[in-house]
């Protein structure tokens, strides 16, 4: 199915290079030596400030630049020489390399790195950057090691005390005393149109102080239960991934992260995690504990306009319920696929306050009510909310998604052409040759009409109609009767539950032809 084409987004990364230096250990000759962070508040002035030069002086020490190493194995192409030598079946010179003849490739170790920023919150030492800095290249684990250089270009090997992948969030500790350090702010009483400065290390270049606005709050860019970022149109770049965005009292409202650009360059919209998500977090890692975050085993979507249309919704309103993982809070309420959640403890579900987001900030253990819509109906149930899974278990719970239901060995009827598609019943040998798992019912689509809706909305040969109108379906005939139910009833839209090969069903709402 198609979805919309999101916007570029690049983590402000340490220049994120793989340097592969050959070895070559690295640093960054930071600027000059600033002033001891003091705790005493910077007094907001009216207007626009005369100048940053104070504030930028108080704060700049405790901001750090962070490089960090490891070991990465490549495979080297062979020389274009011996290639030369084989292509005329002539023996391949030994260089002393232990490569045998014909062999493509071979691997060799380099050294990989990357720079960025972090910031000092206590005076023994720990500091705060983002958890896709210290990450392995390979995707699991950490960095070999990790390097934390002042403002005055003392440098430190650091020691990872605990990192949360979710949140993209890391906790540094130092062996130093004494340090500068800056505060945390609150984030919540934050404005758009507030003023703010940041510090990092924008392609290694050293200590760097921007300004700017805020530009939005709550932005979304990926759907996840810690998406609330802070827009601003201060210049952050590859480099300042990490760094503090502060406040005009010199306190720390948001982690710089990420930035939208179609060239990966600073365009005037950079990503902040706010303070209100990323204290909690931090506080639990210098604790050593896990991050308490709230979970009820739901898949989601977001209802657009065809969707909503085909529910007889507002559009914008809450989000459907594409999978529900048995045994989890969710199921154990009654909750189901095809409920749309509108709203969760009390609270609306907005494109300002995900599902994702009210769950995972909800205190685990908690009995709240959560209210859907079902077949047109209201209904609140009461979900008590658990502890989210490791990304681990919650990926093999993924792959164990809708194996719940038996299978349809009806012989296929004559094929349908209800919204522009053609369809057959799934057999277990369609299903198979799909990669469609053991268990879903359905129809599958043999032919999709180019000029329909269908089509413009994705739908492809091969993908399985689960339900329509969130009534299941296993035969073409079904899918006809329903549609035109739908007509009647004067519903400009079906609402089809499809999936395609190991994906996650997902929600489509399709445009009814006039009859």
């Amino acid at each position: 199915m198609k979805t919309k084409e999101s916007a570029k987004v690049r983590y402000a990364y340490g220049v994120a290079m793989a340097l592969l230096l050959g070895g070559t250990a690295f640093s960054l000759a930071t600027g000059p030596v600033g002033a001891q962070v003091t705790q005493s508040s910077i007094s907001p002035e009216p207007g626009a400030p005369a100048s940053f030069a104070d504030l930028a002086a108080r704060v700049m020490p405790a901001v750090v630049n962070i490089s960090t190493k490891q070991k990465i194995t490549v495979k080297q192409q062979n020389n274009p020489l011996e290639e030369l030598f084989r292509q005329f079946g002539a023996p391949v010179p030994d260089q002393g390399q232990g490569q045998a003849q014909g062999q493509g490739t071979t691997p060799r170790t380099r050294e990989a790195g990357s720079l960025g920023s972090g910031f000092i919150i206590s005076p023994d030492g720990y500091v705060v950057t983002n958890n896709h800095l210290i990450a392995s290249l390979s995707g699991t684990g950490t960095v070999d090691s990790v390097t934390v250089t002042m403002t005055t270009g003392k440098e430190y090997t650091a020691h990872i005390v605990g990192r949360d992948e979710l949140a993209d969030l890391a906790l540094l500790k130092i062996d130093a005393q004494n340090l500068p350090y800056v505060q945390w702010g609150d984030s919540t009483h934050a404005r758009v149109g507030d003023w703010v400065l940041t510090i990092g290390n924008p392609y290694g270049l050293g200590g760097t102080v921007t300004h700017g606005i805020i530009s939005a709050l709550h932005r979304g860019i990926s759907g996840g239960p810690f998406d609330r970022y802070i827009q601003t149109d201060a210049a952050i770049n590859m480099g300042n991934s990490g760094g503090p965005m502060f406040d005009m009292s010199g306190r720390v409202i948001g982690i710089n992260s990420a930035l939208i650009s179609p060239t990966g360059t600073n365009v005037g919209i950079g990503l902040a995690i706010p303070a209100e998500a990323a204290k909690p977090v931090i506080d639990s890692l210098r604790r050593g504990e896990k991050p308490q975050r709230g979970y009820i085993g739901v898949g989601l979507q977001d209802v657009d306009e065809d969707i909503a249309s085909s529910l007889g919704l507002p559009k914008d309103t809450g989000e459907i319920v594409r999978t529900v993982q048995p045994g989890t809070p969710a199921a154990n309420a009654g909750m189901q696929q095809g409920d749309v959640i509108i709203s969760v403890n009390g609270k609306a579900v907005t494109s300002d306050q995900s599902v994702a987001y009210l769950i995972a900030n909800t205190p685990v253990g908690s009995r709240i009510p959560i209210e859907v819509v079902r077949n047109g109906r209201h209904l609140v149930l009461p979900v008590t909310v658990t502890q989210r899974p490791s990304q681990e278990q919650l990926n093999k719970e993924l792959g164990q998604d809708d194996q719940s239901t038996t299978q349809d060995n009806t012989p296929a009827p004559p094929t349908s052409q209800s919204l522009g598609l053609s369809l057959q019943p799934l057999t277990p040998q369609i299903a198979q040759s799909l990669k469609i798992a053991p268990g879903i019912r359905g129809v599958v689509v043999t032919a999709v009409d180019p000029n329909s809706d269908a089509s413009d909305k994705g739908l492809q040969r091969g993908d399985v109609i689960i339900s329509v109108n969130q009534q299941p379906v296993t035969n073409p005939a079904q899918v006809a009767a329903i549609v035109e139910a739908a007509r009647k009833a004067g519903r400009t839209t079906a609402l089809l539950l499809v999936k395609r090969g190991t994906d996650i069903p997902a929600f489509v709402g399709i445009e009814i032809p006039k009859g």
